[in-house]
């Protein structure tokens, strides 16, 4: 009987051996890359224990994984993966202050639980919304907090194991050593306590001072951090801390991180929360790939975030450092700039100039007051071998993060990387260091352990590991018996395909695109952030940003994934991408899936039958300019006996209501009521222009209450949006480029553009010139507040003081930003309340599609509709989007309005008054 055979029959969970699933799990967020058997998704622990069983039957090696965000590569492997996110049940005991955990739980759902009780998870890695604690545990994590809370180790009570020989058992402190390991300890007293324990963030190799007497004979405590070598963690009990009664951060402002590091001594006996630095690079990398600006920071190259539990903390270690500072209360500007530290990593991946960056040189830590000196040393090193690197961290703990502009695509970059990571562990054991800080040893590190340690210290190593799996299945090649440093890379030659967008920043090439994601992973949040819509309703790989962005790299691999543009792998996980637009903003390193999807699209379906969405919605400008000829008639079809086949025809979803047609178009419109003053073309896009003039005719009366004349182009326009979302790039390339050639009497005269639908102006500022390279209405064109705010910066808005609900457009707040929205909001005296979450679910064509409706319904039930439908009575819902208006009309009995028409009533206000 065969592996997947034997997996099938005895495990309930999901069991997978398709080449889609395994190209899933060829990475993590590290530089490497192996090709599992095949995954096992449990349903509980019985699956578990089933899975190993099989897999000892047929002697193929395990890899628990959790969320798959750890940089040092113990994530991936090429035995069986055991994806352990499904077993995620906790209870907390507010008493004793612990948690009884499964390894799947994730780090933020269990401090969510905690804090109604006043406590939380202390470890909290940058990773915290989607890690989970059985992959804390493994790489013994820790996080910003673990200067005063410590290491995931120092956190665990209790841990539920399996080994691979089939045995289960709970072990903890203060009990009985098995005799093979108390042989160990008592042959090796000198090596454990002189060579282990030496410092807080000492993660590299296994922890097995824990085993000492004077450390309770810890089992547990000794089996964190080894990284699914020893053994499958089932459950584990973990201890809680008291949350802090008044939160503030300090943030000191530093020449650079030399400074600030040679500072923290002077900070440490204050017992600060948090002792963290940020680089000014990343702030200027976060600032020019994101349409809103950064928060605010004082003067500095450098800057340490210190949390502390109560202002006057704060200000006494302000006295102290005596540099530039602020001390921020406010929660939501605190989390500000957490969120801008937490995504250093992924920004930090692309240098100004568009250059890589790659970790393997993360989470070194070194004692606080050797990290001046440390980091002075490192400079010169980067220096030699000619290469750069934006330094940040947890400067408290000594440990650095940083991404390093390697060469990891060509053999003599290889050559320098390797050489590089050698000179670099004999300067952190120079210093007294580890070579992990967190995360593990891994591929990364492991092979560099004997110039940390004793040929003493590795060969307790060996014995340790031996104990639990003597034929070495668990996780093989780390820690123990590593592999090398420089192998299974994960770049591995890429097919060179011809592409219909440009990729500018990319230098053009698809798969130096494709190399963008680097498994971080914020993709896979299921709250706080428009990315990834589908990945927050279905919970799976496969449809987050970071799974499909594996699925495309590894069509171009090609060894796993064979078919190329024609992958039905591939396709499938596309399938339920809403080209959102979010991870264009949200993912630190800027993957821009809808575009990629667009791509794949164009080649997939070249000269192939289409699906029949991609006629009836892809082509609607088209169908529209011919309805608007005869809308009665039109509406009529559309909303009577006809409907139902129209639907099934065109591939509508039947519960979806088909929007009627404007009785007259607002270009019509317009061409009957001209007006005088400083022009600006209006663009008439699509939606306004055929199903909601009164956007467009609000947004005339506004922009000629400010002086301005709205003109139209001198000619049919269209930005191309419906054939770019359906992958028929070239009928897209065509129409923009006639609309271009429209549009140049304008562009050349300066005359600047107005956009009132959301994904339009995106179109015209990123689609356009990406498929056409001609970039003049990057800079041109604008929303209605952003115009009104370069334009007339002096003019004020009517008062409208009204309530509001706003659910911005996710092409918006990915490319465009709502900054101008919100200030002049603000100004017209509307009291304004954010839909807390991100995408509203319909997303254009998508949640009209038949096998999507579902799954829109499910993303607008998780913020617009509920927040549209608690809202008071007489509130306004704005939503400058017409596919979120659409949603909301479709869900709720409320109509929303766009921007225009909330101040164009405004000005109808004031002036019956």
């Amino acid at each position: 009987m065969d592996l997947q055979r034997r997996l099938t029959e005895t495990v309930s969970g999901d069991v997978s051996f398709d080449a889609g699933t395994r190209a899933l799990y060829t990475m993590d967020a590290s530089n490497y890359r192996q090709v599992p058997v095949g995954v096992v998704r449990p349903d509980s622990v019985d699956d578990v224990v089933a899975a190993v069983a099989a897999a000892r039957e047929h002697d193929v090696p395990v890899v628990p994984r959790g969320g798959g965000t750890s940089l040092a590569g113990n994530s991936t492997g090429g035995g069986l993966v055991l994806d352990l996110t499904r077993l995620d049940h906790f209870t907390i005991d507010p008493e004793t202050r612990t948690a009884r955990i499964e390894p799947g739980v994730v780090l933020d759902d269990l401090r969510a639980a905690a804090a109604p009780h006043g406590l939380t998870f202390g470890p909290d890695p940058s990773t915290h919304s989607r890690c989970t604690l059985g992959g804390m545990i493994g790489n013994n994590s820790c996080g910003s907090h673990s200067v005063a809370w410590g290491t995931t180790l120092e956190n665990v009570v209790e841990l539920d194991v399996l080994t691979y020989d089939g045995v289960r058992m709970t072990v903890g402190r203060d009990r009985e050593l098995p005799p093979e390991l108390r042989k160990l300890v008592d042959e090796n007293l000198a090596v454990l306590r002189t060579e282990f324990g030496r410092l807080g963030r000492q993660v590299s190799g296994y922890a097995l001072h824990h085993l000492l007497p004077e450390h309770g004979r810890d089992l547990a405590k000794a089996l964190v951090g080894t990284e699914g070598t020893c053994v499958t963690v089932l459950g584990a009990t973990v201890r809680l801390v008291d949350l802090p009664k008044e939160r503030a951060l300090l943030v000191l402002g530093f020449a650079d991180d030399v400074a600030a590091a040679d500072t923290v001594p002077a900070i440490l006996p204050h017992r600060p929360l948090t002792v963290e630095s940020m680089d000014e690079r990343i702030v200027a990398l976060r600032a020019a790939r994101n349409p809103e600006p950064p928060p605010a920071l004082p003067d500095g190259g450098a800057w340490l975030f210190v949390e502390v539990d109560g202002v006057a903390a704060a200000h006494a270690i302000a006295e102290v450092v005596g540099v530039p500072h602020q001390v921020l209360t406010d929660p939501a500007a605190q989390r500000a700039l957490w969120r801008l530290r937490e995504e250093g990593s992924g920004i930090s991946t692309r240098m100004a100039d568009g250059s890589e960056a790659w970790p393997g040189w993360e989470d070194t830590a070194v004692p606080p007051d050797r990290l001046g000196a440390y980091l002075r040393e490192l400079r010169a090193l980067l220096a030699k071998h000619g290469l750069r690197g934006v330094t940040y961290g947890h400067f408290g703990e000594g440990c650095i993060h940083i991404r390093i502009d390697f060469d990891l695509v060509h053999d003599d970059g290889r050559v320098v990387f390797r050489r590089f990571i050698e000179e670099g562990a004999d300067l952190v054991a120079r210093h007294g260091g580890s070579l992990s800080g967190e995360h593990g040893d891994g591929q990364v590190r492991a092979e560099l352990l004997p110039r940390m340690y004793s040929p003493a210290a590795m060969a307790l190593f060996e014995r340790f590991k031996a104990f639990w799996d003597p034929r070495d299945r668990m996780n093989p090649g780390m820690v123990v018996r590593p592999y090398r440093v420089d192998e299974n890379l994960r770049f591995v030659p890429l097919s060179a395909v011809r592409t219909a967008f440009a990729y500018p920043h990319d230098d053009g090439d698809f798969g130096q695109a494709m190399r963008r994601c680097v498994g971080v992973a914020k993709c896979r949040n299921h709250s706080g952030s428009v990315m990834c819509p589908s990945f927050q309703v279905t919970g799976e790989e496969r449809h987050s940003t970071r799974g499909r962005a594996r699925l495309l790299y590894e069509m171009l691999a090609g060894d796993v994934i064979t078919d190329g543009w024609r992958s039905t792998e591939v396709r499938d996980a596309l399938d339920l991408c809403l080209s959102c637009k979010g991870c264009k903003s949200d993912c630190p390193v800027n993957v821009d899936m809808a575009t990629y999807k667009a791509e794949f699209l164009h080649h997939h379906y070249r000269r192939r039958l289409r699906p029949a969405s991609h006629y009836s919605m892809g082509w609607l400008p088209l169908w529209l300019r011919l309805a608007a000829r005869m809308p009665r008639v039109a509406n009529a079809a559309l909303s009577g006996r006809l409907a139902p086949m129209l639907k099934r025809m065109g591939g509508i979803a039947p519960e979806r209501a088909l929007p009627e047609v404007a009785p007259e178009s607002f270009t019509r419109w317009l061409s009957r009521n001209p007006g005088s003053g400083r022009p600006v073309v209006l663009w008439p896009d699509t939606f306004t222009n055929f199903f909601t003039p009164s956007a467009g005719i609000a947004a005339v009366r506004v922009l000629r209450a400010a002086g301005f004349n709205p003109v139209l182009p001198k000619g049919s326009v269209c930005c191309g949006l419906t054939w770019v979302s359906t992958g028929q790039l070239s009928v897209a390339r065509k129409v923009m480029r006639r609309s271009l050639k429209v549009l140049t009497p304008h562009l050349d005269a300066g005359t600047p553009i107005v956009g009132l639908e959301p994904s339009c102006l995106s179109a015209l500022k990123t689609d356009v010139p990406e498929l056409t390279g001609d970039t003049r209405t990057v800079s041109n064109s604008f929303t209605l507040a952003g115009f009104l705010r370069t334009y007339a910066p002096e003019w004020t808005p009517p008062s409208v003081d009204r309530e509001a609900v706003t659910q911005v457009h996710c092409h918006q707040h990915a490319t465009l930003g709502y900054s101008a929205e919100t200030e002049l909001l603000a100004e017209a005296g509307v009291d304004m309340t954010a839909v807390p979450t991100g995408c509203c679910g319909l997303a254009g064509n998508f949640g009209f599609e038949r096998e999507h409706y579902e799954v829109s319904q499910a993303l607008a039930e998780r913020g617009l509709l509920p927040a549209v439908r608690a809202a008071a009575e007489d509130a306004v819902v704005i939503a400058d989007g017409f596919s979120c208006r659409t949603q909301v009309a479709h869900g709720s009995d409320r109509k929303a309005v766009h921007l225009a028409e909330v101040l164009a009533e405004g000005l109808t206000e004031e002036g019956s008054r």
